[in-house]
C-alpha cells in the first residue's frame, strides 16, 4: 500500500528554521509522477494549504503567508519531498501534513485528487 510520512517537526525559536520531509513508499507508478501538497492545522483551526510542488507538470503554489520563507524541493531518487521553513514565526505553529496525488499545483486542488495523506508532524514556534 502506498503511503507518505512526515518527519522533521519540533520546537524552534522565532526566526529559526526547520526542514520537513515527506517520505513516500509503495508508489507503483513512480513517485516522480506525484505532486506533493503541504497543509498545516493549528489547534482549533481549519486545515490550510501551505505549498505545493508538482512533478511532471512542473507547477508549484505557495500561500502568501509563507511565500519567501518556505521553499519546496524534492529528491525523486529517494522518494522524498522537502519543505524548508525559514524565518519561522509563532503563527507557523501547527501540525504539518503532506498529501500526494496526481494533479497540477494551484491553491484549490480538488480534495478528491489527494490519494495519500500523512499523519502529520508537529511544528511549534515559541521563544
Amino acid at each position: 500500500q502506498a503511503q507518505v510520512a512526515e518527519f522533521g517537526g519540533g520546537l524552534v525559536q522565532p526566526g529559526g528554521s526547520l526542514r520537513l520531509s515527506c517520505v513516500a513508499s509503495g508508489f507503483s507508478s513512480g513517485f516522480h509522477y506525484y505532486s506533493i501538497f503541504w497543509f498545516r492545522q493549528a489547534p482549533g483551526k481549519e486545515r490550510e494549504g501551505v505549498s505545493c510542488l508538482g512533478s511532471n507538470d512542473g507547477t508549484s503554489w505557495t500561500a502568501d503567508s509563507v511565500k519567501g520563507r518556505f521553499t519546496l524541493s524534492r529528491d525523486n531518487a529517494n522518494n522524498t519531498a522537502y519543505l524548508q521553513m525559514d524565518s519561522l514565526v509563532p503563527e507557523d505553529t501547527g501540525v504539518y501534513v503532506c498529501a500526494a496525488g496526481i494533479f497540477y499545483c494551484f491553491e484549490r486542488v480538488p480534495k478528491d485528487l489527494y490519494e495519500y495523506w500523512g499523519r502529520g508532524t508537529q511544528v511549534t514556534v515559541s521563544p
